[in-house]
């Protein structure tokens, strides 16, 4: 892990229309599409399948805005939720944030098996989410221009 791979800073809106609105209004923010849905997610309490929606900003530093989903670890909040960072080795980069005393908040295999993300937690509050790098190309088409009427 190191900290060029830091791709993103996610936020959970309580109000995610309005806050893209405001974000581009006062530091010219742009945004790509909402993108998401329907996905099996392994949580503290086990299993779960959440309707998980999120928009990247195209203009950097880059953002990432969270639908909120009641009752799980994405709930709206102060500030930054989250930094995202990409993974050459998921699997192995959580194992590290674990010995160092970060506790798995939630997990997803991608169609491989394979770890997809991680978000662990720190004794100190900061969530990391990890993304396999072999997402790239594909996370990549998010930031690659603003939606059709999306400021």
């Amino acid at each position: 892990m190191k900290a060029a791979d830091l791709f993103h800073l996610g936020i959970v809106p309580s109000d995610m229309v309005a806050t893209r609105e405001q974000l581009s209004e006062l530091f010219g923010y742009e945004w790509g599409p909402e993108i998401g849905g329907q996905i099996d997610v392994t949580l503290p309490s086990g299993p779960a399948a959440l309707d998980l929606r999120c928009a990247y900003s195209v203009t950097e530093p880059r953002l990432e805005l969270v639908r909120e989903i009641p009752g799980t670890m994405w709930t709206a909040g102060n500030g930054i939720h989250h930094a995202g960072y990409w993974s050459d080795d998921v699997a192995a980069d959580a194992t590290e944030l674990e010995r160092q005393g970060f506790v798995c908040e939630a997990s997803r295999l991608g169609p491989d098996g394979q770890l997809f993300f991680t978000f662990h937690r720190s004794t100190w509050g900061l969530l990391i989410e990890l993304v396999t790098r072999a997402a790239e190309p594909g996370i990549q088409r998010c930031w690659a221009a603003p939606a059709d009427g999306d400021t």
